[in-house]
């Protein structure tokens, strides 16, 4: 993108390569202090822009101010008594005040504050050119970027993320001189490593990307991109399959090069009896290529590299390519042949030597105390048919991590483990949930806020139920090793494993206590019954978090969670219905009765509860008495069966009964047995609220 306007500002950092995965944080860095300091400045400006390739860091300003604004404040003095005498001749006090603003006494001008008069004084700072705060504002933005590895290349007080060769920093067409890093700014640039100018001069900032590009430099990572899709589906085109565009990949590769050139390469079929996801990940993180397979979706013996070089003869740079995969395949083969020498099974008694963390002890205690509570989920949710595979998949869940593929390329646990057990005879569902165990792997592999089941839920009761399995333990040993989340740090991801616990349930319809799985895993680990109650209020939160993400009411998760107990599917159930009765009139009808009751009865002192259905009654009141007296069986019956819809429904009848009550009866009446007996009518009613979630207590 190019620009025409003479007030364009230019800032280049050039380095040596920065590692691709530093450069998208370090932009939008750049973004935010620009930004910032140039409003600070009082520098107006148009669009900010920051572009990136592995060798330079780019700001670009459309349209600055030649100068700052102009700055006025005005201060206030003494008051208007004090600063002039009767006769309106200006005081000590006047003359002091506008002798320390820098104005004279007929400066000076009246204002009213807070009905009083006081003297004020107007200052007016002139603007500075900008190209002169440039000099200073530049070499300072670059002094506050912080990468995750600095380096120094002269001096040791000069840090980057590599060192910096050039900087190119151009106001209009006039340089903004400073010195960084032992580095002088000028209008010098440098193009494409192989196929531009070393030196391009630049005359103006806007002309600096034409000229660029001009050198085999596409510096908007946007277009840069769009050439690195075209190359990409030109070779799908000639050579057919369709490459696997992982979008993490698409940008590394994208920081990896100035100019992309993509081209196909091949490898020995023979390869291709390694698991696929061991293929995918050799050339995704050792050589960042793309997969390619066939429009049928089987994995092809080919692959798409990105070059930065548009070589004459691109045999040579596929060959090359070829000869270092062949080498990191070979590599994956042996592993594979290794790994499967031993069974899975022989693997466990290896992990009693892996430190899970040194509180905690080793992998193979993580691996027993999860088998047990997954064991004791199957026959929590009655799932005892399941309890031998999931038996056998807890035991051998960890198996994996022993093995040398794993070793090399960590991101295949369980992966592995389902390759490795299905080559050992495993059953398939077994072997099926030493991967699905890890699902979700993230909260944004869950289900959607709609609800819908997300594609990285398990697929399986048995990878499901270990899942769960594994995470309350995590939670809990960690609490009682006093490794619980504090702030913004959770090094063992204890928020995720929790939220993960809720996707699996709401995602496989797993009616799980949790309350009651954690009190099973805290009484198998010995946790202090203080720490169990800090395990379930943060398992809880977690849970609120998520129902309100959801777009539900927070007030209203209490009041669901207090029904239904720490049971996230009827926890859901139970939300939806009442998110449905939430937008009809009588639901906040309900309410505000509920609410009226409790505050009748907590002023009341004590109320005995015994009706006398021997006293005369109103309508009204003996309405009330009835329907309350039906609903209680009712409502116990639909507590016991979760059916929330019929909760609902029998609120609603209740609504209008309780309404119509305090319409037409006086609470308070002056006859003590008549007062006493309302009171204790409402004091049953308030007991079926308390049973349905305590309306009373609900704030909508």
């Amino acid at each position: 993108m190019s620009s025409n306007n003479a007030n364009d500002l230019v800032l280049e950092i050039g380095t040596e390569e920065i590692p691709s995965r530093f450069i998208p944080p370090i932009m939008e860095t750049i973004k935010t202090i620009a930004t910032e300091g140039l409003s600070q400045l009082r520098v107006l400006s148009g669009d900010v822009s920051v572009y990136a390739t592995p060798r330079r860091l780019v700001l670009f300003v459309h349209g600055l101010d030649e100068k700052q604004e102009d700055l006025v404040a005005t201060f206030k003095g003494p008051s208007w008594e004090s600063a002039f005498d009767s006769l309106g001749s200006p005081t000590r006090a006047a003359e002091g005040f506008a002798k320390s603003k820098g104005v004279t006494v007929d400066d000076l001008k009246g204002i009213d504050v807070d009905g009083a008069r006081y003297i004020a004084a107007e200052v007016r700072e002139a603007g500075k050119s900008t190209a002169d705060l440039l000099r200073d504002f530049l070499p300072n933005l670059i002094d506050k970027l912080v990468f995750p590895k600095n380096m120094y290349w002269s001096d040791p007080a000069v840090r980057f993320a590599r060192p910096i060769r050039w900087i190119t920093a151009l106001f209009g067409e006039e340089i903004v001189p400073f010195t960084y890093g032992g580095v002088e700014s000028g209008r010098i640039s440098k193009g494409h490593r192989f196929m531009g100018e070393k030196n391009v001069k630049i005359k103006s900032a806007c002309e600096f990307m034409d000229r660029l590009y001009d050198n085999y430099v596409i510096l908007d990572q946007e277009k840069r991109k769009q050439k690195l899709l075209a190359g990409i589906a030109s070779l799908e085109n000639e050579h057919g399959g369709v490459a696997e565009l992982d979008q993490e990949l698409i940008e590394e590769n994208l920081y990896l090069v100035e100019y992309p050139v993509p081209f196909i390469g091949s490898f020995n079929e023979r390869f291709l009896e390694i698991p696929e996801e061991v293929l995918i990940t050799s050339m995704k993180k050792n050589q960042k290529y793309f997969a390619i397979r066939t429009a049928e979706g089987k994995l092809m013996n080919s692959f798409v590299g990105v070059a930065n070089n548009r070589a004459v003869d691109m045999r040579t740079i596929r060959e090359g390519n070829e000869r270092v995969l062949r080498a990191r395949l070979e590599d994956a083969a042996f592993f594979w042949e290794e790994d499967r020498k031993l069974s899975l099974t022989g693997n466990v008694e290896r992990l009693k030597g892996v430190v899970y963390q040194e509180k905690l002890g080793s992998v193979y205690d993580k691996v027993i105390e999860t088998q047990k509570l997954a064991v004791w989920l199957c026959g929590e949710l009655g799932m005892e048919r399941l309890s031998e595979f999931v038996e056998r998949a807890a035991f051998l869940a960890k198996a994996d991590l022993v093995t040398h593929m794993v070793y090399e390329f960590p991101e295949l646990q369980g992966v592995m483990g389902r390759e490795y057990a299905l080559a050992n005879g495993e059953p398939p569902r077994v072997a099926a949930a030493l991967y699905e165990q890890y699902l979700p792997k993230s909260s944004s592999d869950a289900a959607s806020h709609d609800g819908v089941i997300g594609a990285n839920i398990p697929s399986d009761d048995v990878g499901a139920i270990l899942g769960l399995a594994e995470r309350i333990h995590i939670v809990v040993a960690c609490h009682k090793a006093g490794l619980e989340p504090t702030g913004s740090q959770d090094p063992y991801a204890l928020r995720r494993a929790a939220r993960c616990v809720n996707e699996i349930i709401w995602g496989r319809k797993l009616d799980a206590d949790v309350e009651s799985a954690v009190r099973t895993s805290a009484a198998s680990n010995g946790v202090e019954a203080s720490v169990v109650e800090r395990i379930l209020s943060f398992i809880e939160q977690r849970l609120l978090m998520q129902l309100k993400e959801r777009g539900y009411v927070y007030e209203l998760a209490k009041l669901a969670i207090s029904v239904t107990g720490r049971r996230p599917l009827q926890v859901l159930r139970l939300m939806e219905a009442l998110g449905k009765a939430n937008e009809e009139p009588w639901f906040s009808a309900l309410v505000t009765s509920a609410v009226r009751v409790r505050n009748i009865l907590s002023k009341a002192g004590e109320v005995s509860g015994v009706i006398d259905l021997g006293l005369s009654m109103k309508d009204a009141e003996k309405a009330l008495y009835d329907e309350v007296a039906n609903m209680e069986p009712v409502v116990e019956a639909i507590l016991k069966e979760n059916d929330w819809q019929g909760l609902t429904s029998s609120l609603a009848g209740l609504s209008p009964v309780v309404t119509r009550f305090f319409d037409d009866v006086m609470v308070m009446d002056d006859d003590e047995r008549v007062r006493a007996n309302r009171l204790s009518i409402l004091k049953r009613c308030n007991s079926l609220f308390e049973k349905t979630g305590d309306l009373g207590v609900l704030k909508l």
